[in-house]
Formats: structure tokens, sequence, C-alpha cells
């Protein structure tokens, strides 16, 4: 056991459902990596995700960001292009945009499209889609309002989906943040969670929910914010 782990084990009980006011300082402390950590959140839902009705997914805009200013490109023609650049993207193109990416560059956390570009993306979607880079209507990747779109994603809109065992992963800040600043972020993700339970899901739905920085250890929180 290292030097790390055993300060953490005097300062966690790993047994204790912490009230997110009190676990959030708990995480910051235990963040002993030279770089500065993300603070993530894992919420373990009562889902079947085999199934296609009880997927849980969303968009939500976190009012203090993740902490980190995403790159985002975009695919549209004439004035959205436009539009596109106005607003701050930081790739914009179409046809030789998508070339681009044929030939490997990724070089972008998000990719927006108009829907009219879409049917010309299907030459680059077993490039994308492993990579979780693909435009989707869902995740409102796929729009004509891209002014919107790419100030939101900017600003800290992120998308959430359960994996493949129903476990939402999602980040919600650095360590550096102040603790209110996560303390609100971390709140407004649940309710987002809550919000979007399947109506075909039955039984306990919030199964556990557990904070961690990218490096410490994991502590478990009270879902009833």
């Amino acid at each position: 056991m290292t030097k790390k782990s055993k300060k953490a084990t005097k300062t966690i009980d790993k047994s204790k459902i912490y009230a997110i006011v009190d676990a959030v300082p708990l995480v910051k402390e235990n963040a002993k990596a030279k770089f500065d950590e993300t603070v993530e959140t894992h919420i373990r839902l009562g889902i079947d995700p085999k199934q296609s009705d009880q997927i849980v997914r969303g968009t939500i805009s976190l009012p203090h960001g993740i902490g980190k200013i995403r790159k985002v490109a975009v695919l549209a023609k004439g004035e959205k292009q436009k539009e596109a650049e106005k607003s701050g993207a930081d790739k914009i193109g179409a046809e030789d945009l998508i070339e681009d990416i044929s030939k490997g560059f990724l070089d972008f956390d998000v990719l927006v499209a108009t829907p009219d570009i879409m049917k010309d993306l299907s030459k680059v979607a077993k490039i994308l889609g492993p990579k979780g880079l693909m435009p989707n209507p869902k995740s409102g990747t796929v729009t004509f309002d891209i002014a919107t779109t790419v100030k939101e994603l900017k600003k800290g809109r992120i998308e959430y989906k359960n994996d493949s065992f129903g476990i939402v992963h999602v980040p919600v800040g650095k360590v550096s943040f102040e603790n209110e600043k996560l303390i609100d972020n971390i709140k407004i993700l649940i309710e987002a969670v809550i919000k979007s339970k399947p109506t075909s899901s039955k039984g306990q739905y919030i199964k556990s929910i557990s904070i961690a920085s990218t490096m410490g250890p994991g502590l478990f929180v009270d879902h009833k914010i």
C-alpha cells in the first residue's frame, strides 16, 4: 500500500454514504497527482442496458463547465459556415472536412453537423462511431442552430449516456474548482439523470452514486439532493 493510499484509507470510509457537500472536499484532499485531476461522477442505474427503451441519455449544460475548453468542429455549408465561425468553432468545413477525417484528422472533441450534410458522413462513420464522435440528434449535435450549439458546447454542455453495465460516467469539473462549483455541477447532473428515468424501468432506479478524482479513491454519495 502506497503512502497516498494509506492516507486515503484514514480519511475515507468506503462503507459510508456521504452527503455531497462532505464528499467533495475529501475528493479534493485525496487528489495528489501532479496535474489538475478531473472530478468524475459515476451513477449506477437499475436499468437493463440491453433494452433499447431503457437507455438513459441526454445533454446538460453544467453551470460551471468542466474545466476544459473543448475543440468543436462543424460540418455545414454556406451561411451556416459563417455562423459557425462567428460562434467560435475551431474547425469548419463540408466535403473537405469529411475528406480530412477520412485521412485521419480527428483534432476535435465534438463534431456538429447540419442535417443536410449527414448523408455524406456515411463514408467516415466507421472512423467517428468507435470514438464517440458521430453527430447524433439525441445529443443535440445534428442541428441547424449552429450558433447556440457551438456556444453551449464551449461553455460546458456535455452528453451523458449509460454504458453497457448501466452506469453513467460524467466529468463534472477539476480538483482546482471551488467546492461550491463542483457541488452545483454534481447536483444538476444527478437531477438530470433522475428526470431521464425510462418509463419502462421498474424497481430501484438509482443504485449508487460515487465521485472520484482521476487518480483518487471513490466515495459513495447520497442521491437525495
